[in-house]
């Protein structure tokens, strides 16, 4: 009986008195690869009747399966986590991390890669994370005029991230003059794997974007050339619509300046037509005024004899008179 007591108090005294650093974690799985309609068990040992916490990571970083266990009195455990289902848009193909976490050893947890294949021949399929990385840059700019430069980082088909601060970490730009400018901190997320980040050319030249993506030690590389130019496509685009504009607005005044001039042209046969007219009759009246003035004449001219005549008597008369 004072056996059972010492035991029972030595029992937490070692629990407590744990050297910093030394793990009671072990853990490990049935197998590492595995097809439809196998289980997944996941056992090793802890400290006795210890709470443990174990998730199913997706290839995309989320959480499929989450459990919480109990060690047994010796520390054991063994968990049957999840019986692999039909590969779906929930549960794809692809590597899949085991992390078990304790809650008494200072968060202490152990991580393991596991693949879920289309076969359940048990051969040899290595499991390794396949990142992606692609790079969307427009192939020209203008200088000073902003460009969007989009990022997707993918593993096994998925979209993974979403931090691009440490995610993109490395990620640069090589200028035309030679300099190499970082965009660590210059990304924003757009969702879970598509990050993209605004850029402003200074100077003329090519632009390679240089995206590093670091994801659980696996390290992918992306890149994408932008030709910056003193104005970009948008640009130009921009003065030929404004040419053409020009092009129009000369042509409709054109038209106007010939209907004008067409208006101009009948305006000038009209005045011709109408000074024929007025020379004709000022021609017919000038010789309707001669012929008048020669009727007149011949009218005058008896008158004025006759009148000559009168007088002459009268002076004859008073020329006898005295």
């Amino acid at each position: 009986m004072y056996a059972k007591i010492l035991a029972m108090l030595f029992i937490p005294f070692l629990m407590i008195s744990i050297p910093e650093g030394f793990s009671e974690l072990e853990t490990a799985t049935n197998t590492s690869v595995f097809a439809e309609g196998q289980p997944l068990f996941v056992y090793g040992k802890g400290l006795p009747n210890e709470n443990l916490i174990i998730r199913l990571f997706a290839p995309d970083g989320t959480i499929a399966r989450f459990d919480q266990i109990t060690t047994n009195d010796e520390g054991s455990f063994n968990h049957n986590l999840i019986v692999w289902p039909p590969s779906s848009s929930s549960f794809p193909f692809g590597t899949y991390t085991i992390e078990v976490i304790s809650t008494e050893q200072s968060g202490e947890s152990h991580k393991i890669d596991v693949k879920f294949t289309s076969t359940s021949e048990p051969i040899g399929v290595p499991v390794e994370r396949q990142v992606n990385t692609l790079v969307f840059a427009p192939e020209s700019a203008g200088v000073n005029n902003s460009i969007r430069v989009f990022v997707q980082t993918t593993s096994d088909g998925l979209l993974i991230g979403s931090d691009p601060k440490q995610l993109l970490e490395t990620t640069h730009v090589h200028l035309p003059s030679g300099r190499v400018e970082t965009l660590t901190d210059s990304f924003a997320t757009l969702h879970q794997g598509l990050f993209f980040v605004d850029y402003t050319p200074r100077e003329q030249g090519t632009y390679v974007f240089h995206v590093v993506a670091f994801s659980q030690g696996t390290i992918s590389h992306g890149s994408a050339a932008t030709l910056v130019q003193s104005q970009d496509i948008s640009g130009i685009s921009e003065q030929i619509i404004q040419l053409d504009s020009i092009l129009d607005e000369t042509a409709d005044e054109l038209v106007t300046l010939k209907t004008e001039v067409q208006e101009f042209g009948f305006t000038l046969e009209n005045a011709s037509r109408n000074i024929d007219t007025s020379v004709a009759s000022v021609s017919n009246s000038v010789e309707n005024i001669e012929e008048a003035s020669s009727q007149l004449n011949s009218l005058l001219f008896p008158i004025v004899a006759s009148i000559g005549i009168i007088v002459a008597l009268q002076v004859a008369i008073l020329a006898r008179r005295r």
